[in-house]
């Protein structure tokens, strides 16, 4: 391991304001002034002003400038900040400075975290962006990805150092790219030659950092405003929430142009009552888990006209980020974005295989946001419609779902719980007959039961199913074996 750094740290005046700006890398090229927000460029030992940069938008996140941590066995310091915006929502680069002297970036989208480093050789030929289409397979650097997004975005404001600068506010288009075991492959179309960075996503805690945000800061009083509806008060509880609803009138107002901009309402009529408030904290995996969002969402299968319903509630935990907890008329399951692509084969899709998983497609239909209750870190809005396709385990009672909206494709991931897990889970073992739903799994005779007892449950079987094929003719339910879409595009994706 590096104990100490392998090249001599430069500082000098800025041009702006006299200020002492340090580039601790070599790798470097650009830097902001911490005074006058000055942007900076080296050329050996001389710095040039070359514009201002817009003040950041502060987040949520636990990082901050100057945190350390171990990535491979090497120290790294973070020293510089981007902030992007993009057509489903923004992220951030932190600029890592290794103690070995090479640079790497983490990327930070809504609590996802990819630690990545350039793509070596750095001379691999990169294909024109209008070669890698939303969806398509390709192999690059000897492996084989699928297009996960492709998109328009922009730098909005940055920090530190930095080892490149897009112009500030001028659209550039981004690409990535996702593998079956979860690595990530961005490339960046802002400079005349592409730029493309390989990894794969962490936790922070493997980072073992060091010098993050006292979680204190998080609990600051959030913004308020009046809503553009009905003029009742709407408090923000999270910055990097790009829609909320009043909870007086209901309407979802789209925070897209920032508080203080102009907002956009839009009325939601016969509000949905969500099982689980706002607000609530439940322990899942360890973890506790805190309540921001709800939405209730409508699914209907091709040459099918039935309609299907379940809802997802978005969690938040401040140093995992956001997951999903859905509820669906087959069951209970908590799932996650996934920052890889699976495999997809067969006829028409049929088999997917991701994280060494086998998956069965068991349906595909198209969805749409009917009510939205809470904050989210994406625009949602009512009436947002999506392609969905879900596929089951071939063992166990693990989930996969892939949506498509947009520049979108995003995959999720999780498993199944128990209704009873999820009331204990949220402390409410004393009404868990309301979480109580019609869970799907393998049939196991109860310990001790006797041949009499399985004959008879045999036969009642039987009964049953010829009573269901004499009412084939007439209406009925709907059943779906996946529970959901997991969020799926609603997540936001993950950019880098």
């Amino acid at each position: 391991m590096a104990t100490g750094p392998t090249q001599r740290q430069y500082s000098a005046p800025c041009p702006g304001c006299g200020a002492p700006v340090a580039f601790r890398s070599a790798q470097s090229t650009h830097a902001v002034c911490a005074y006058c927000h000055s942007t900076v460029a080296r050329s050996g030992d001389v710095l040039s002003r070359v514009g201002r940069m817009a003040e950041l938008f502060e987040d949520h996140s636990p990082l901050q400038l100057m945190a350390t941590g171990t990535w491979e066995g090497v120290s790294f310091t973070l020293i510089g900040r981007l902030q992007f915006h993009g057509e489903e929502g923004g992220w951030t680069e932190w600029n890592a400075w290794l103690d070995d002297g090479r640079g790497a970036t983490l990327g930070e989208d809504n609590g996802a975290y990819v630690f990545t480093r350039a793509l070596e050789p750095a001379g691999e030929a990169l294909p024109p962006a209008d070669r890698l289409p939303l969806g398509a397979r390709v192999t690059l650097a000897g492996r084989a990805w699928s297009v996960a997004a492709h998109l328009q975005a922009h730098l909005a404001a940055a920090e530190g150092e930095l080892p490149k600068l897009p112009p500030l506010g001028r659209p550039f288009t981004v690409v990535e790219l996702r593998s079956d075991d979860g690595q990530v492959l961005s490339i960046d179309y802002g400079a005349q030659q592409p730029r493309a960075e390989i990894g794969r996503s962490v936790q922070l805690e493997d980072l073992r950092l060091k010098g993050l945000r006292d979680e204190s800061v998080k609990h600051e009083q959030g913004r308020q405003f009046g809503c553009p509806h009905c003029g009742a008060p709407v408090q923000v509880q999270l910055e990097t929430s790009k829609s909320v609803t009043c909870g007086s009138c209901h309407s979802l107002i789209d925070l897209t142009r920032g508080i203080g901009a102009e907002l956009v309402s839009a009325t939601q009529d016969e509000p949905v009552r969500p099982l689980i408030a706002l607000g609530s904290v439940g322990t899942f995996e360890g973890v506790p888990w805190q309540v921001v969002g709800f939405q209730h969402r409508m699914g209907q299968e091709p040459g099918d006209d039935e309609q299907f319903g379940w809802e997802e509630y978005l969690l938040y935990n401040q140093k995992k980020g956001f997951t999903f907890l859905v509820d669906a008329s087959d069951g209970w399951s908590l799932v996650r974005p996934a920052t890889g692509a699976p495999t997809v084969s067969g006829p028409g899709g049929q088999n997917a295989r991701y994280l060494g998983v086998n998956y069965t497609r068991t349906s595909s239909y198209s969805a749409e946001t009917t009510y939205v209750a809470g904050e989210f870190y994406w625009p949602v809005a009512r009436g947002q419609r999506t392609e969905n396709v879900d596929y089951t385990a071939s063992t166990g009672k693990g989930l996969l779902s892939m949506e498509r909206s947009g520049s979108e494709v995003t995959w999720s991931y999780g498993s199944r719980m128990a209704s009873l897990a999820v009331a204990q889970a949220l402390g409410r073992e004393a009404d868990a007959e309301r979480f109580k739903r019609d869970e799907v799994g393998p049939f196991v005779a109860a310990r001790g039961a006797g041949c009499g007892t399985i004959v008879l449950i045999v036969i009642v079987l039987i009964i049953v199913l010829f009573v269901l094929g004499t009412c084939s003719s007439g209406p009925g339910g709907y059943g779906r074996t996946s529970g959901g879409s997991f969020g799926g595009a609603s997540s936001g994706g993950f950019h880098k």
